[in-house]
């Protein structure tokens, strides 16, 4: 790892087959891949100007976003990485994940915004599918249902404190609960239609 003396990592993300490779981001502003087997840099990637602190891997499409407002893809097979740069933040882009079913890019913004965008979105003129204004602080936890298409958890910080639920297919809100506590992260259990959080101030507890 070398990008300098100030720089340090702000993310990382297996690749979604398993395997050794490891997508890094950096302060700098860097997207690196890496073979952790080999303890060897695969390829590092420009386009942002801040430091990436979210990354989801979409089949050979990595996506990263930064501190810069900006969310990147990048194909990592081929030389000129970028092939798409989706604007809608307006502040760091915090959380980022793709669905299961690989066509929708979830993204939270410390703007408190949730944005849904198409796979087949490309350019940088591209507008979300979905822009939701619900949550009242930084959206980072964003976790897909593994048991029911289009069904996405998302949670924000502490003057939200919410867990909301979405149909990202009409763009209906299901439902809402306040956990009273800042939402940090979401996981789906594999097995059962259960739900875990992770929380900060006030609480920090796991529910």
């Amino acid at each position: 790892f070398d990008e300098g003396p100030n720089a340090h990592i702000s993310s990382v993300q297996w690749v979604q087959e398993g395997g050794a490779h490891l997508a890094v981001g950096v302060s700098s502003g860097m997207t690196q891949l890496w073979d952790v087997q080999q303890g060897k840099q695969l390829r590092s990637m420009n386009g942002h100007t801040d430091r990436v602190g979210a990354l989801s891997w979409n089949r050979h499409i990595l996506s990263s976003g930064s501190r810069d407002t900006t969310i990147i893809n990048h194909d990592v097979r081929v030389q000129q990485h970028n092939v798409a740069t989706l604007q809608c933040h307006s502040q760091e882009v915090c959380g980022l994940t793709w669905s299961p079913d690989g066509e929708t890019l979830a993204s939270g913004g410390n703007d408190n915004l949730l944005c849904l965008w198409n796979a087949s979105a490309s350019g940088a003129t591209t507008t979300p599918r979905f822009r939701f204004t619900d949550h009242q602080a930084a959206v980072k936890a964003l976790a897909w249902s593994p048991h029911e298409r289009n069904l996405l958890a998302t949670g924000a910080g502490t003057a939200d404190r919410t867990i909301k639920f979405w149909n990202t297919s009409t763009g209906a809100l299901l439902n809402s609960i306040d956990t009273g506590s800042q939402v940090c992260a979401l996981k789906w259990s594999p097995f059962e239609k259960e739900i875990l959080s992770s929380h900060g101030y006030a609480r920090n507890q796991l529910c």
